[in-house]
């Protein structure tokens, strides 16, 4: 097990982006909570508590690669270091991008737990017109720069397949919330966007 935690070297410039980052990240998921409104005004129609649980496998995932030791290099930026801070920043825009853009779309439907409203809509625009999951996309992306930055690449052996397990465990219910709301609507549009990648899967 501890050979699975060993880190690689990685730049202290890198480690600095990820945790500078934590604060965007923070203000645009109080923003995305915000558009649902205030507390007690939801009107639920359909919820899955269960879904909780392929939450608590993800949030497993992205502990494993985000706690460990570092091996940091300090010092004066070469082009390694220089690199990989730029790719670790430009991935880190990306994924606060896309849950922004997906949130927006998604407005007062947006939640963590597995949940319909009376006056649910079947969002179909946005990043919801290429994928039908793209802040799970979005998640993935998260524990991939975790890995680079802190260089816990090892970690990814374990940390992506129980990311996964636990997307499928959330995403499977959510469709059967939505089937059941939408029922041909939501079909017609499944078959016509997959699920995480556009085009393939």
């Amino acid at each position: 097990m501890l050979a699975l935690v060993h880190p690689e070297p990685t730049s202290i410039y890198a480690v600095v982006a990820l945790f500078g980052s934590l604060f965007v990240w923070v203000a645009v998921l109080l923003i995305a909570r915000s558009r649902r409104g205030p507390a007690g005004s939801e009107v639920t129609q359909g919820r899955d508590s269960s879904s909780m649980r392929g939450v608590a496998v993800q949030a497993l995932g992205f502990l494993l690669v985000g706690f460990g030791p570092l091996r940091l290099v300090i010092g004066p930026p070469d082009a390694l270091a220089i690199g990989e801070t730029a790719l670790v920043l430009g991935s880190i825009v990306g994924v606060i991008w896309l849950f922004f853009a997906s949130s927006r779309a998604m407005g007062s439907n947006w939640a963590i737990v597995a949940r319909t409203r009376d006056d649910h809509q079947l969002v179909t625009w946005g990043p919801f017109a290429l994928v039908r999951n793209p802040i799970y996309v979005a998640l993935f992306v998260w524990i991939l720069v975790m890995a680079l930055a802190l260089g816990h690449w090892r970690a990814l052996l374990l940390a992506v397949p129980l990311y996964w397990i636990g997307t499928w465990m959330r995403v499977s219910r959510e469709e059967k919330l939505l089937r059941a709301q939408f029922g041909t609507a939501y079909d017609a549009y499944a078959a016509r966007v997959k699920r995480f990648v556009p085009g393939l899967v």
